[in-house]
């Protein structure tokens, strides 16, 4: 079974070479050497190519989405070649209409490549970082600036080290939920609006900048679980691994109570274990969600307590029957 709820998603996300300057350029050491023209250019992916097969000649497999590395190989191979074949290398090299191209380690950029970049309006940066260090860093601030994100409407808390969001309709309970396993030791990351982000196979739950660790609790207000808590009730992000969807008990409704099937809940692409819980006057929600968050850790490590229960059952089951007992009649 599989249910789904994205709200506002804002996956497709791009940033301009400005933005990165703006943001960036003191980690990643940069500096505009040319191509100012070119800073609005948009760059919607983060997977960097360093393709030196474009200074032989060979642009086949350039990926012109990509943002183009040019380290210590490329500029010394480029200064073997004739000065006539230099320009002619860098002039389709840039007129692939690259978002950005970034000289490593310092190096010195040969004129022909300057040229091209400002006459094509292609912004070339320079980075006083090795090419390695500067990939590892650059690749990780992209994956976090254009990860596919949405808005999710629930509560996000850490039980146990379980991420566990919690869903369902307004006024069914998920704050007061929250706020009994805040009071038993577990830590709060998001109350109402919840950003999501998705990291490869990874969805990462964080609060909304301007709610930040406040709750509302009805018949109380709004509340700051950091100030009334410590600072150790708090998360400020947490990997989803569970979701909860709270909805009131229907009589005649079919739920589940084995455990056998897996349901999930999906956002973003990702698949999430599900758990439907049905509220009722007289049970213990909270309760259930810690049982849930332990039993979710049994299963990432990979005891899953209802299939061992069928296994043993059937084991039972398949053995030969006992000799049938009688009782002696009371009466000859």
């Amino acid at each position: 079974m599989e249910s789904s709820e994205n709200i506002n998603d804002l996956s497709g996300k791009t940033l301009t070479i400005e933005q990165i300057l703006d943001e960036e350029s003191a980690a990643l050491c940069l500096e505009v050497l040319a191509g100012q023209a070119g800073l609005q250019r948009h760059l919607s992916e983060s997977r960097i190519q360093k393709y030196s097969l474009a200074f032989t000649g060979y642009f086949a497999y350039l990926q012109p989405t990509r943002l183009q590395i040019l380290g210590e190989t490329e500029i010394s191979y480029l200064q073997t070649l004739e000065l006539e074949r230099q320009e002619h290398v860098s002039r389709e090299l840039f007129a692939h209409r690259i978002p950005c191209a970034i000289v490593t380690k310092g190096l010195a950029v040969p004129d022909c490549i300057l040229r091209q970049a400002e006459r094509q309006g292609v912004p070339l940066l320079r980075s006083s970082l090795a090419t390695g260090e500067l990939i590892l860093r650059l690749t990780a601030y992209l994956e976090r600036r254009l990860a596919p994100e949405t808005t999710v409407h629930g509560v996000l808390i850490d039980v146990y080290g379980i991420g566990v969001l919690i869903i369902g309709k307004s006024g069914i309970g998920k704050s007061e939920c929250a706020l009994h396993l805040v009071v038993r030791g577990h830590r709060l990351v998001a109350d109402d609006v919840i950003t999501v982000r998705r990291l490869g196979s990874i969805l990462l739950g964080s609060s909304n900048a301007v709610l930040h660790h406040n709750m509302e609790i009805r018949g109380l207000g709004i509340i700051n679980v950091r100030d009334l808590f410590g600072i150790a009730a708090i998360r400020y992000r947490k990997k989803i691994e569970l979701v909860v969807l709270l909805e009131m008990w229907e009589t005649g409704t079919e739920y589940e109570r084995l455990g056998l099937e897996e349901s999930y809940h999906t956002m973003l692409g990702v698949n999430v274990p599900l758990l439907r819980t049905p509220v009722l006057p007289g049970r213990n929600i909270p309760t259930i969600i810690e049982v849930a968050a332990r039993n979710q850790i049994l299963k990432i490590m990979g005891s899953h307590s209802a299939r061992v229960f069928e296994a043993q059952l059937a084991q039972q089951l398949a053995r030969p029957s006992l000799q049938p007992m009688y009782l002696e009649d009371e009466a000859e």
